[in-house]
């Protein structure tokens, strides 16, 4: 019963966002976006409750190639940042601005970067590379993000100021941005020799889901009192998170996707997400 508590609840919130948001606009098809999302988390939570490496996968697949092919290519929702620009401006409260609004602003408040983790359509992909952990100090081109994320804002904002801003114009950004997110992701993980390089060097959607992750209430926690120092929870993190710092502030703390490699590596189990 221990293990199906994390997925119950984890489920139970999902739900509750989803029967909100059914209620509140009456479509039926926010009732089950949501509860696939919340039903397919929680299944990766259960698997990775009783062992398996490949709960993260699997929760990505389904969440991912939802996300990219029936919402992106079928549906023709951009679901990029652009998309979420592109609703905002037109004051629509639908499509990526609700998904923004629940997995990228108020979410991390809840489980920090876990849609990195266990939902990113890019992510997806990289995951499956064999770069899997850090290959060492971590350069400084986290600024990069900023860049994109304002370019990102600026690319939108000229498209509405020359009239062109149309969901067609949106559909082929969308199109585009993928393409060349999976490029330069793959590109960067075997040059860097590491998966996760896109997410810590070029990925604008961190700039929306750092702040947040700050005052997480989900997070990688050290039990001083199992832990030998042995420094196994840091090697194994692919995000670079001073586990051993207890604090709010410990470096790349709101890097952590919540990934449970730390949690694996650690020989006394000390670590707990």
């Amino acid at each position: 019963m221990k293990k199906l508590l994390p997925p119950l609840l984890l489920f139970s919130v999902f739900e509750a966002v989803a029967l909100v948001l059914w209620l509140t606009t009456g479509n039926l098809f926010y009732l089950f976006n949501f509860s696939y999302i919340g039903l397919s988390l929680a299944l990766a939570v259960f698997l990775f409750a009783r062992g398996s490496r490949w709960a993260r996968h699997v929760s990505q697949l389904l969440v991912g190639a939802y996300m990219l092919v029936y919402l992106g290519i079928l549906r023709g929702e951009n679901m990029q940042l652009e998309g979420f620009w592109y609703y905002l401006f037109r004051g629509v409260f639908e499509a990526a601005v609700i998904h923004y609004a629940v997995a990228k602003l108020a979410g991390p408040l809840l489980f920090g970067r876990g849609w990195c983790g266990y939902a990113c359509w890019t992510a997806m992909v990289l995951d499956f590379l064999p770069f899997r952990t850090s290959p060492g100090r971590r350069p400084r081109l986290s600024w990069i993000r900023v860049v994109l994320f304002a370019a990102s804002l600026a690319l939108v904002g000229g498209l509405f100021a020359f009239g062109a801003a149309t969901d067609r114009t949106m559909l082929i950004l969308f199109a585009a941005g993928n393409a060349l997110y999976y490029a330069a992701g793959i590109a960067l993980a075997l040059i860097l020799r590491d998966n996760r390089a896109f997410c810590k060097y070029l990925c604008p959607v961190a700039v929306f889901l750092k702040p947040a992750s700050y005052f997480s209430l989900m997070r990688a926690r050290v039990d001083e009192t199992k832990c030998v120092g042995c420094g196994r929870c840091e090697r194994a993190c692919p995000m670079d998170v001073a586990l051993r710092d207890p604090s709010r502030r410990r470096v790349n703390g709101t890097e952590c996707i919540l990934c449970g490699e730390c949690v694996r590596a650690c020989p006394t189990k000390a670590v707990r997400l």
